[in-house]
């Protein structure tokens, strides 16, 4: 087993309640999860409440989206903390925070964070290709799209 962390950053120049709404709802994500053009066919499953605390997202789609669901269990102006759950191409149940911090008058401080362990195959295939390699240019991709999601809204 192997714990490991992801860390991306980024500047946004938008209220943090705006990126707060683009991170909350799931349905918001279509606009800028990094996975959205993964599998053009992704079936998806929202559950739960509408947004916030208890709201749920479960996803399906082929090799490279795999399956597996997210939960947000707990939600604050500056903070949102999620469960990730993977179930294809492997089992993985990983910790996800959103760090939102005011920067000036008009722009958010965005830090994106995953954190796990690693199991079985996935620890065998980390030794190789390490999870922020793996994952981070997805962060990126993803905190790149919020921001313009963000800005232009």
């Amino acid at each position: 087993m192997a714990d490991f962390e992801v860390v991306r950053s980024t500047t946004i120049a938008a209220s943090r309640e705006r990126v707060h709404g683009l991170i909350d709802d799931f349905h918001a994500w279509r606009a800028w999860s990094p996975w959205e053009d993964v599998d053009p066919s992704l079936e998806r499953d929202y559950s739960g409440a509408d947004s916030g605390v208890g709201a749920k997202y479960a996803w399906e789609g082929n090799r490279k989206a795999g399956k597996g669901n997210m939960e947000i269990v707990s939600s604050t102006p500056e903070r949102i903390d999620l469960r990730l759950v993977f179930e294809k191409p492997w089992k993985a149940t990983n910790q996800v925070a959103f760090e939102l911090t005011p920067s000036g008058d008009t722009a958010t401080d965005v830090t994106w964070r995953m954190g796990g362990t690693t199991k079985g195959f996935a620890a065998l295939f980390s030794k190789v290709v390490s999870m922020d390699r793996m994952v981070g240019k997805d962060f990126e991709k993803g905190l790149a799209r919020m921001k313009v999601a963000a800005e232009s809204g």
